[in-house]
């Protein structure tokens, strides 16, 4: 997959040493995608600085057809600066989000012009010990349980 300047990203090297938090979703999404972004990007206000430096949030888009690597990384610009954005080919996309056991189903166009993307809503935590997703938040996880976990998580770093 790619970043949202078009380069090649590779996940366990471009977030070695940090805690990593996955997501699949997309910038057009009515409901679990902007507000699980919204608490996850307040988290890191609660926390000391070396906290926030240690977690990385990856965003990766489930419509890359209509999330260009632009309009993603302006999206993901409002959230903070720890959040990368992620774009490929709808298979590779959907193999990533499976090997981690969440769904991704192809884009779907309404009668109304609107398109929805349904996709899981579980949030991966990859710890930089081993690379694995040692945590997974579901949807209504709130700021205050990022604030309480990244710590600990971040712990695991150091």
């Amino acid at each position: 997959m790619a970043d949202t300047t078009g380069k090649p990203f590779d996940l366990r090297k471009q977030t070695a040493g940090k805690t990593t938090l996955v997501f699949f979703g997309y910038t057009n999404c009515p409901d679990v995608c902007p507000t699980t972004m919204g608490d996850i990007s307040l988290a890191p206000s609660k926390q000391p600085k070396a906290v926030k430096d240690s977690v990385e949030v990856v965003f990766i888009t489930t419509d890359p057809e209509r999330d260009t690597p632009e309009s993603l990384g302006k999206w993901l610009q409002s959230f903070g600066p720890n959040f990368t954005g992620l774009s490929g080919d709808l298979d590779k996309v959907r193999k990533a989000a499976l090997s981690l056991g969440i769904s991704v189903e192809e884009p779907k166009k309404h009668h109304d012009g609107t398109v929805t993307s349904d996709h899981g809503a579980q949030v991966a935590a990859f710890l930089p010990a081993d690379d694995k997703a040692h945590v997974v938040y579901t949807a209504g996880t709130t700021t205050d349980d990022y604030a309480h976990d990244l710590p600990l998580l971040a712990e695991s770093t150091r």
